[in-house]
């Protein structure tokens, strides 16, 4: 006899099984991510059809089997029919969907993540349909968020070379910090630059250094820091949205800002770079977003 438990779940993916069934992969505030088949949810009258779907949340009785689990009974207490309606929202919460798929583990418990997630589907879901700015807005916003919780945090506050802090400077157009994604987040470009001109001199004077070496038969080892690399350079305008991520709302007025797509832009290659993959679903933001920018013009 099969052995059964008991979880409470969101539905994070599903993927067709046989030729009836789904596998839908749950994450459980109890388990963390499990995998279980839903039998017959592709039937037209089947039960499980509708619970199956992806951002449902289920109370789940599943039955232990030798590869994968089976959901023996699923009572829906959640449901988000709002992402659906609008391909911008579905786009967002599917993103967030394959980044805590990169981060959530299985048969640990996952609540902090189960929760987090869920309070940002209901912001995503809560955005008036036309606000295509503030979708982009929290999903960015609940991608920081979900870097935290993962320990991913990017520095935004500090210079990573240096430690000071960074303040934008708004009044200033040319004003620029890097941002490395290998360092870990913003670099001041001064101390950037003032990097590179040493590292150069050391080169210099180690060439230099290496030709009288020569001369004398033996050889000195030279020790330098690791060049930082910048990723990418962020005015003002945008150091201060990404420093503006850390708090827990987005202020109404921020969240309408067309700057978001370039701090997206930013986050998403920190994740891919720390997950080491791909997010499938930015093509699908990034097709959205310069759809409506081209519907505006």
């Amino acid at each position: 006899m099969s052995k059964t438990y008991k979880a409470t779940g969101i539905n994070l993916k599903t993927q067709a099984l046989g030729e009836a069934d789904k596998l839908v992969t749950i994450l459980t505030p109890e388990f963390g991510l499990i995998r279980a088949v839903a039998p017959g949810a592709r039937k037209h009258n089947s039960s499980l059809g509708g619970r199956s779907g992806m951002f449902v949340v289920n109370e789940l009785l599943i039955a232990k089997g030798r590869s994968l689990d089976k959901i023996t009974q699923a009572q829906t207490i959640k449901s988000y029919p709002g992402l659906a309606k609008n391909l911008g929202k579905l786009a967002a919460s599917q993103y967030l969907a394959e980044i805590v798929l990169c981060q959530a583990l299985s048969e640990q418990p996952q609540e902090e993540l189960y929760e987090l997630l869920q309070e940002h589907l209901s912001r995503i879901e809560a955005i008036a349909t036309k606000d295509s700015d503030s979708v982009l807005a929290h999903l960015t916003h609940g991608v920081f968020h979900l870097l935290a919780l993962a320990g991913l945090t990017p520095q935004v506050q500090v210079c990573c070379l240096t430690g000071l802090s960074l303040t934008p400077d708004v009044t200033d157009p040319n004003w620029q910090v890097g941002f490395s994604i290998p360092a870990g987040g913003t670099v001041c470009l001064a101390a950037w630059e003032r990097l590179r001109k040493e590292e150069e001199n050391v080169r210099a004077s180690s060439s230099t250094a290496s030709v009288k070496e020569k001369q004398a038969q033996y050889q000195t080892i030279v020790h330098r820091q690791e060049k930082i690399v910048i990723s990418s350079r962020l005015n003002a305008k945008d150091l201060t949205r990404l420093q503006q991520l850390s708090q827990p709302e987005i202020m109404q007025d921020a969240a309408k800002d067309d700057s978001w797509l370039s701090v997206e832009k930013i986050l998403r290659s920190y994740a891919q770079y720390h997950f080491g993959r791909s997010i499938r679903s930015a093509a699908l933001i990034d097709s959205y977003f310069a759809a409506n920018h081209d519907a505006t013009f």
